[in-house]
C-alpha cells in the first residue's frame, strides 16, 4: 500500500459528510416545524418525536463515524509517508471500517425516515376519512 491509496477516500468521505450535515439541517428543520404547528393529534406527535430523537442520535452517531474514519484516513497517510507501513495499514482498515459503520447506521436512519412518513401518511389519510 502507498500514499495515494488511503488519499483516494478523502474524496468520498468529505462528500458523505456533506450529506450527513444536510441530513442533521433537514431533521432540525422538521424539528422546528413540529414545535410550530398545532399538536392536537398527541398520540402521533409522541410518535414523532421518539422518531425524531432516535434519527438525531443515529446521525450523531454516522457522523461520528465519519469523522473518525476521515481522520484515521489522515493519520494512516501521515504513518506511511514516515515509513510506518504496518501502522499505516491497521490505521487505514480501521478507517475503512468506520466508514462502512457510518454507512449501515446510514441505511438505518433512512429505514426511521421511511416510518416516521409513514406516520405524517396516516395522518393525513385520518383527515381525509374525517371529510
Amino acid at each position: 500500500m502507498n500514499l495515494t491509496t488511503p488519499a483516494l477516500l478523502f474524496p468520498a468521505i468529505s462528500l458523505l459528510m456533506l450529506a450527513y450535515t444536510n441530513r442533521f439541517v433537514v431533521l432540525t428543520n422538521v424539528i422546528r416545524q413540529l414545535s410550530d404547528r398545532d399538536l392536537d393529534d398527541t398520540r402521533i406527535i409522541e410518535r414523532q418525536i421518539d422518531n425524531l430523537r432516535l434519527r438525531l442520535s443515529i446521525i450523531k452517531g454516522m457522523q461520528t463515524c465519519g469523522v473518525a474514519a476521515f481522520l484515521l484516513c489522515a493519520i494512516a497517510m501521515l504513518l506511511i509517508f514516515i515509513g510506518q507501513h504496518t501502522a499505516g495499514e491497521w490505521a487505514f482498515g480501521t478507517s475503512l471500517l468506520l466508514l462502512a459503520s457510518s454507512l449501515v447506521l446510514s441505511l438505518w436512519e433512512v429505514n426511521i425516515s421511511t416510518k416516521a412518513i409513514n406516520i405524517e401518511l396516516e395522518k393525513i389519510e385520518r383527515r381525509r376519512s374525517r371529510k
